[in-house]
């Protein structure tokens, strides 16, 4: 089994569901609410390990009820939290969200400044099992050292490059696979008249690594040192893209530490977060191995 040591943030999300966003202030009635658990580096994790892997989560958190829902979730999923770090007078991460009738969402998120920074505690080097890593930028220093270690193992490292990248350089020149959002490419530096195959082109080309822009149903544009391509979006009903990002990363990485090439890797995690984009709920749409599969089979 392969598997993957994820290490960002983590958070508790309330998410609501209405025809479409405010646009003044005043009180509003949702169509649908869950509370679910969520995060880029957790969501990640959760997609590796309905998806069969080993999945392990190095977070912060506080010590605190919050704290307390999100792990008791995560742990229920399967996802390994020996490395979850808690602490004393901080409040873990939540966020309020709001997802409207086409599928979008907005998000309203709380990070405690005051969680200590250190990363000394991520584990070097990774767990017996562990064959790939992933970096979110919700932590620069978290991401700068898992890519520090994966140079130094030998090992892939995927970077979730969303917004804000500030800080994440170190990770962004190191980690094997840079994967941008859209609004994270449009952060770090769209230039005039570039277009995501000239940005991925122009990144790959500075870093030497692979590089690519995940851009939802406009699909993923790609390039290394030996070439470029673009892999289309699968076509679906978008019922909630809460976490889709995420999903598409934790996927991307468990498909290369179980071997994959990129093009092979990326319609798998195409595939995954496609489905999980048909159903509501962010995390709680993420799909199995099995689903997935039958999916690919079907397209």
């Amino acid at each position: 089994m392969a598997g993957v040591l994820c290490v960002g943030v983590a958070v508790q999300d309330m998410v609501f569901s209405l025809d479409e966003f405010p646009a003044q202030p005043d009180k509003y009635l949702a169509k649908d609410f869950t509370s679910v658990g969520g995060g880029c580096a957790a969501n990640a994790a959760v997609a590796v390990a309905r998806l069969g892997g080993a999945a392990m989560l190095g977070t912060r958190l506080g010590r605190d009820p919050t704290g307390d829902m999100i792990v008791s979730a995560l742990q229920g999923e399967g996802v390994d939290c020996s490395h979850v770090q808690r602490y004393d007078g901080a409040r873990s991460p939540v966020s309020a969200v709001l997802v409207d009738k086409a599928g979008e969402r907005m998000i309203i998120a709380y990070r405690d400044p005051d969680l200590p920074d250190d990363p000394d505690w991520i584990p070097d080097p990774p767990p017996a099992g562990i064959s790939a890593l992933l970096a979110d930028t919700r932590w620069p220093a978290g991401a700068n050292a898992l890519a520090r270690i994966a140079v130094e193992r030998g090992m892939p490292c995927v970077l979730d490059a969303e917004a804000p990248i500030a800080g994440c350089g170190p990770a962004l020149a190191t980690a094997s696979h840079a994967a941008f959002s859209a609004q994270g490419m449009r952060d770090h530096g769209l230039r005039d008249g570039e277009t995501p195959a000239g940005f991925v082109a122009r990144l790959a080309g500075e870093h030497g690594n692979w590089v690519c822009v995940t851009d939802g149903a406009s699909g993923v544009w790609w390039a290394d040192k030996a070439g470029s391509g673009h892999v289309p979006a699968f076509e679906l009903d978008v019922v909630d893209t809460l976490g889709a990002g995420d999903v598409w990363h934790g996927a991307f990485a468990l498909a290369l530490g179980e071997g994959m090439g990129e093009p092979d890797a990326i319609r798998f995690a195409n595939a995954t977060a496609a489905i999980k984009c048909t159903r509501f709920g962010g995390r709680a749409g993420i799909p199995s191995r099995s689903e997935v599969e039958e999916f690919l089979a079907a397209h």
